[in-house]
């Protein structure tokens, strides 16, 4: 069961309370606009402004009847109005109020996952530049590579943060947008000088082109950014999974006083935290899929696409602001283990070295097949448990012909692997 950790403020954003303000600002910056065209009278508007409110009960309850929630919203604003509620709702549809509204709360949904990645961000840079020295074997297909350091997991994170916050951004451009140009988008009964009016006041902008809706490509890009994010944090969590097994146990996700890892066996530390966002990045998937799909429609509108944004809009914004704010835990807490890390990259006796000798050997005049065949001969003795890598290039008459002991040193030297580390950091703007 997901908990409540940072949901109250995104979940607000969601609530009836919220989209009826919206909707209520929309109606009366219509009326305002209106009375600025001359259609209906300033008082009027003024008045409007005023005394305009509503209470979402009664809205709802006005829907049990109407099933309509528009129309319960406009009768239960026109009840505190009066008589100028005439002036109410003049030549829009219901998707001129629901997809404006719908883009401001998006916006503000996307206001706080902004803030969220930027504080990832930040607390990847600091963990990138505190194990930025700390070294640790590198994994390719989950064997042993080549040496590298934490610090530079950690930086590759922090790089694809600032990737995710410029989609985050762009994605949250591409949403800023109204539409007010009446049941099929030709403006025919209210002039597009009141979308400008509106959309400049609520700092969206208006769309080129619309039918009844926006299009919902505009949403299926959103949708899309959100998942692309969430990838990423499984991405991230699944590393730390993965070293955090008992085999290997080089980074852990925290683990609180008094937490238990399981009923039935007490010793156990199980990465819980990052297993949940692996497992919520998959239902943000599905939703970008939902979203796609609700991009073709019948003609120039029809509501397929609206009961499902109803659930995977709320769900995925409310849901990636959860896995973030979890991830930003398990970073800021992370359990770190550099000595572990040493043991497990000895664990190879010396292969990880492999290629190092490889080009050693090229350098004094030998083939790559010959310098690969025999490299690979000392390799396979040592895979078989027969003496350490290094041991058995200096046993081998056709190696030492070519390396010396002092060239083996060399090439076993675990500095040369990490001397462009500083370079990698400032290229992904982590230092100077």
């Amino acid at each position: 069961m997901i908990d409540r950790y940072s949901l109250p403020e995104m979940s607000g954003i969601w609530q009836d309370e919220n989209k009826f303000r919206i909707m209520l600002e929309i109606e009366i910056l219509a009326c305002e606009a209106h009375a600025r065209l001359g259609r209906i009278p300033k008082a009027a508007a003024s008045r409007i402004r005023k005394k305009a409110r509503f209470n979402v009960k009664q809205i709802l309850k006005i829907e049990e009847k109407t099933q309509h929630d528009i129309v319960a919203f406009v009768t239960n604003v026109s009840q505190y109005i009066g008589s100028d509620a005439q002036y109410l709702h003049i030549g829009l549809t219901s998707s001129d109020l629901l997809d404006t509204t719908l883009d401001v709360q998006l916006k503000q949904a996307s206001d706080i996952l902004l803030a969220d990645l930027l504080k990832l961000e930040k607390t990847l840079s600091v963990a990138a530049k505190k194990y930025k020295d700390t070294v640790c074997i590198g994994r390719t297909h989950g064997v042993h590579a080549e040496p590298m350091t934490f610090g530079l997991k950690l930086a590759l994170w922090f790089d694809e943060t600032r990737r995710n916050i410029e989609r985050m951004r762009t994605a949250q451009e591409a949403i800023s947008c109204g539409k007010l140009s009446g049941a099929v988008g030709t403006y025919s009964n209210i002039d597009p000088q009141v979308e400008n009016y509106i959309c400049k006041k609520l700092s969206l902008k208006p769309v080129n082109v619309a039918t009844q809706v926006i299009q919902r490509d505009i949403y299926a890009q959103y949708l899309s950014t959100l998942a692309i994010i969430a990838a990423s944090l499984e991405k991230f969590a699944l590393e730390i999974r993965h070293l955090q097994r008992t085999e290997v146990l080089e980074a852990e996700e925290p683990f609180a006083k008094g937490q238990k890892g399981s009923s039935a066996m007490p010793h156990k530390r199980n990465p819980v935290v990052c297993e949940r966002i692996c497992g919520l990045a998959r239902v943000l998937r599905a939703n970008s899929l939902a979203g796609m799909e609700n991009v073709a429609l019948w003609h120039e509108r029809d509501i397929s696409h609206s009961s499902v944004e109803r659930v995977i809009l709320p769900d995925s914004t409310i849901l990636l602001d959860y896995m973030l704010n979890k991830f930003i835990k398990v970073v800021d807490g992370l359990l770190v283990y550099p000595q572990n890390m040493m043991v497990n990259l000895l664990k190879t006796k010396g292969l990880i070295f492999s290629q190092r000798t490889l080009l050693a050997l090229m350098d004094k005049g030998l083939s790559r097949p010959k310098a690969y065949d025999l490299v690979q001969r000392a390799a396979m003795l040592t895979w078989k448990g027969c003496k350490d890598f290094k041991t058995n290039l200096l046993e081998d008459p056709e190696v030492k012909n070519y390396l010396s002991a002092k060239d083996l040193d060399r090439v076993f030297d675990l500095n040369f692997y990490l001397r462009h580390v500083n370079l990698i950091f400032r290229k992904a703007g982590l230092g100077k």
